[in-house]
């Protein structure tokens, strides 16, 4: 979490106190052909918060279930040059031996942090509908470290 975020800036699309969530047009202003309102429930942020968010490729080099727990992962990432230790509930969707050589997309600038008393050291992305949840990856060869933009 950034300062700003741990000082009552937005985290995790929660709408700063000025800002007022839009599902419709304001009074009097048309809808415009083709552009879509604010999905509800879902806030708005500047572009610059999101600028703040580093997203990169990392290649997952071993991948094994914590102790303990029913659906924490901890992977073992190449992050270009360096090596990187994440935790993520994703065990009940996938098999450990199946994520190794997948290469993923993380947000890499997340402060550490300890999940069941295991060292975090950013988050994987991944997408979900109902029951089902898939990872976000890459659609072709690309090394690890690289920026998403």
């Amino acid at each position: 979490m950034t300062e700003e975020a741990t000082n009552g800036g937005s985290v995790r699309g929660e709408p700063e106190k000025n800002d007022k969530m839009r599902t419709e047009p304001a009074e009097g202003e048309a809808k415009a052909p083709g552009k879509e309102v604010a999905v509800e429930g879902v806030a708005r942020i500047k572009y610059d918060h999101f600028a703040k968010v580093e997203l990169k490729t990392a290649e997952i080099l071993e991948a094994e279930r914590v102790e303990g727990t029913d659906k924490l992962v901890c992977l073992q990432l190449a992050l270009g040059e360096e090596r990187r230790q994440i935790v993520a509930g994703i065990a009940e969707h996938y098999e450990c031996a199946d994520l190794v050589g997948k290469t993923i997309v993380i947000v890499a600038n997340l402060k550490p942090v300890k999940l069941r008393g295991v060292k975090s050291n950013g988050m994987l992305l991944a997408a979900s509908e109902g029951d089902t949840l898939r990872l976000v990856t890459v659609d072709g060869p690309i090394g690890s470290g690289a920026s998403i933009r």
